[in-house]
């Protein structure tokens, strides 16, 4: 299993993106190599694989390519968390703050039930907004989110202390 020391090779920097200041973590060179694709989905998986989540339920859009992954391999349904304006049916909405910047989640009403197990995947936990508005957006809907993982946590950016009453699994952190 590749170390998260290595995984970081395949993390490509891009400075100043979205705006100046920021230095993005693009996965997309980690998405197309097979086999740390693989290696990473199970590593995701690991933390939630004994007692798994009824649903894994992934923020638009970077979360989705390893949050659906996830949802395959721990055997549960998948509910997409996307920007506001994007889903066709009755929603329910959570605002929150961004790096740089404020923004908007939603999710169709009836895509979690009360008391359902939820999972949370997302790319990368930076400030912490995107990922306590999905936690606050599933309990809305009655949900029992069991965590919250992460491919990439930027730990200097302090995420994690928005996130603090729930268990918040990161494999690579900066």
């Amino acid at each position: 299993m590749t170390s998260p020391e290595d995984l970081k090779k395949y993390v490509r920097d891009v400075p100043d993106y979205p705006q100046k200041g920021i230095i993005f973590r693009d996965i997309t060179p980690l998405l197309g190599e097979k086999t740390i694709f693989r290696e990473v989905v199970e590593l995701m998986s690991r933390a939630w694989s004994a007692n798994p989540p009824d649903l894994v339920a992934a923020i638009e859009a970077r979360g989705f390519i390893p949050g659906a992954a996830i949802a395959v391999k721990l055997g549960a349904g998948f509910v997409p968390i996307r920007k506001t304006g994007k889903l066709p049916w009755m929603t329910v909405m959570e605002s929150y703050e961004l790096e740089y910047g404020t923004d908007q989640l939603e999710v169709h009403s009836d895509a979690v039930q009360p008391g359902q197990k939820v999972l949370i995947v997302d790319d990368v936990l930076a400030t912490g907004g995107t990922a306590s508005a999905a936690v606050r957006l599933m309990r809305k809907l009655g949900a029992d989110v069991v965590g919250v993982q992460v491919l990439i946590e930027l730990g200097y950016l302090e995420g994690r202390q928005r996130l603090q009453d729930v268990k918040l699994v990161s494999e690579i952190v900066y």
